[in-house]
């Protein structure tokens, strides 16, 4: 569904309100950290065996062209250079203009609350692995963006996988950003700092496409299934340009970024590809591996099923593993997750216990109990736990359909839900009429 709903939309318009008081500025922060017995705020290390790399590329300056976040396991670097959480200010924008409230106030709270946090992989790093990479498309939800679910990539890429987190130009994200070409001179300035994602000398300027609302009186479902759809296809059209980097074809990177995307060349194994997505990406999960046999099997998480249409639930023929949380599912979705169910293809569902819809981005992490709880981003279980939860049970998915050689099937049980924390199947209490 949403990104953070309106129920959220409502909680930071109260902050908003409050943040244009004198008092914000003594309290902002206490109510940020939660208390001072507060966890360390911070998005969660890595725990896999490899250090991780990050990059961005953008094939195709055009709104057409592919966007993503690569996560990849890289060299051990004296590099200590971690990217930022949020890459650009235009992305508080876009989540302010999600929210609808007003930019100025918003980029303010959103600064102060989020804007030092990083993510913890090594910018630009040399790529290094030991063998073959099997490759991981992910899929942010409707007001997220690229960067928004570090800590589940970045797992993944330490425990030897490649991942391109894709930043969809649907009008589903917040915020996201392509080139046009300069069609006359522009005003320059001497010494004005140049931003590092600029490409300025082959004559393109930057242009921001934010978040798309329904109009009023407009109907949900066209608009999403149409979203899903091209979704879905920039999910795929990422798969193919990393097969050309794979292949050795000279790939153009419109952002110029200093790392050596030739040394990719046979380090994918393309074979073993899966995609992976949350709520608004979990539907373009379904959608991709309908459209995409080349992706071997999906995991959903916590998916907003809404936006698929039903005719494509039997042409879908590939494992698929639903990972809910407890208190976003209703019975109209879960039934939609049901008619995926087959006795020959292995289909997979557990609820973690104690979750909420936002327990699988970011956001979780940086926020202390009050706001957290307040905004919905935080769930009653430690939110470290509910990640790795699921990442290990993602893990261990990705082992028995990929087919890898890893010991990723110690966390087998998970499959199943065994563990205290989990609930096999849906704690969503399912009507005949809903089925």
């Amino acid at each position: 569904m949403s990104f953070n709903g309106e129920f959220v939309q409502i909680a930071v318009k109260r902050i908003y309100n409050w943040a244009k008081t004198e008092q914000w500025r003594y309290t902002l922060g206490f109510f940020a950290m939660g208390s001072s017995c507060s966890n360390h705020l911070g998005i969660p290390p890595p725990k896999g065996p490899n250090h991780v790399g990050c990059t961005d590329f953008m094939m195709d300056h055009t709104a057409q062209g592919s966007f993503f976040r690569l996560y990849y396991p890289c060299q051990e670097t004296e590099i200590t250079e971690k990217p930022d959480w949020v890459p650009n200010m235009e992305y508080f924008y876009g989540l302010a203009d999600f929210m609808k409230i007003n930019r100025t106030w918003s980029e303010k709270i959103f600064e102060y609350l989020f804007g030092s946090y990083k993510i913890p992989a090594y910018m630009d790093a040399p790529f290094k692995s030991s063998e073959k990479c099997p490759v991981v498309i992910f899929s942010h939800g409707l007001g997220a963006f690229r960067t928004l679910y570090s800590a589940i990539c970045v797992e993944l890429a330490s425990q030897g996988f490649i991942v391109a987190s894709v930043e969809h130009r649907d009008e589903s994200a917040s915020a996201t950003f392509y080139f046009h070409e300069k069609t006359e001179p522009e005003p320059t300035q001497e010494n004005q700092p140049k931003s590092p994602l600029a490409s300025d000398r082959d004559g393109l300027l930057r242009e921001w496409m934010y978040y798309r609302a329904l109009k009023h009186g407009e109907r949900e479902f066209p608009l999403r299934n149409k979203q899903v759809k091209q979704r879905a296809d920039e999910c795929i059209l990422a798969l193919d340009k990393l097969t050309q980097m794979n292949s050795g074809v000279a790939v153009q990177n419109v952002l110029q970024t200093p790392f050596d995307y030739t040394t990719l060349e046979n380090s994918m194994d393309l074979c073993r590809t899966a995609v992976i997505g949350h709520s608004f990406g979990g539907a373009t999960v379904i959608e991709s591996l309908c459209k995409e046999v080349k992706f071997k099997c999906g995991v959903a998480l916590d998916a907003w099923m809404v936006p698929l249409d039903d005719e494509i639930f039997p042409r879908v023929k590939q494992p698929i593993f639903f990972i809910n949380s407890e208190k976003f599912q209703w019975a109209g979705n879960i039934s939609r997750m049901k008619k995926l169910d087959c006795t020959v293809i292995d289909r997979k569902m557990i609820t973690i216990r104690g979750t909420v819809h936002q327990s699988f981005p970011d956001f979780t992490f940086l926020t202390g109990n009050w706001i957290g709880k307040l905004m919905k981003l935080k769930g009653e279980i430690d939110p470290e736990l509910a990640i790795d939860l699921s990442n290990k049970a993602t893990l261990a998915f990705l082992q028995r359909h990929l087919r890898l050689e890893k010991d990723f099937n110690r966390w087998d049980p998970l499959i199943d839900g065994k563990d205290e924390n989990l609930i096999p199947g849906t704690n969503v209490i399912l009507l005949p009429s809903s089925l």
